[in-house]
């Protein structure tokens, strides 16, 4: 028998060590909720209070992907029923008095009808789409000034506060203007 640094030896199992291990058992028992528990009892003893169940998500998943498979077998049925349904009648036309091109005809028709109908809603969505880009294009072209006038304000007022007579004193008359100004401002409001 091997003791716990796995090296080979003989450890007598004494009571203690049985009682240690049968109270871990019933603990575990109990806290999984009895000995024998169903998927359900399962998921519902394992979920946290946040609300994170992985076996209920499992559950959600094979639901999910059993809903997949079956839209896809109705789907497969719709098809098949109606490429039935259009044998038959194709068979019935072939008895009738030879209007073989009537149906192909309608058909072509359709085509012809639904790829219009595309190309105008293709040409509807192109032409809401370039409106779109225009008044986008038109949006960013008038930030885009705004941002130049603002910049042209700054450097303009910069040069100005930043002049300097023949002695090297700043020029008062920019700077007291600006101060005018910013009073100016700030009792309009």
């Amino acid at each position: 028998m091997k003791n716990r640094d796995g090296e080979g030896g003989s450890e007598r199992r004494t009571s203690a060590n049985y009682e240690k291990n049968d109270w871990k058992t019933k603990r575990n028992k109990r806290r999984l909720g009895g000995k024998g528990l169903s998927l359900d009892a399962f998921a519902n003893a394992k979920s946290k209070p946040s609300g994170y169940n992985p076996s209920l998500i499992k559950k959600q998943k094979e639901f999910y992907r059993n809903a997949r498979y079956v839209s896809k077998y109705k789907k497969l049925l719709n098809q098949q029923n109606q490429a039935s349904d259009l044998l038959s009648t194709a068979s019935e036309h072939e008895v009738g008095n030879d209007k073989e091109n009537v149906p192909k005809q309608s058909r072509n028709k359709k085509k012809k009808n639904s790829l219009q109908s595309l190309r105008e809603e293709y040409e509807k969505k192109r032409e809401e789409d370039e409106k779109a880009r225009m008044e986008r294009e038109g949006i960013i072209q008038a930030k885009k000034e705004e941002r130049a006038k603002a910049e042209a304000r700054r450097k303009s007022l910069r040069e100005k506060m930043f002049k300097k007579t023949r002695s090297g004193q700043p020029v008062m008359k920019y700077r007291i203007e600006h101060l005018l100004e910013g009073l100016m401002e700030s009792s309009k409001k």
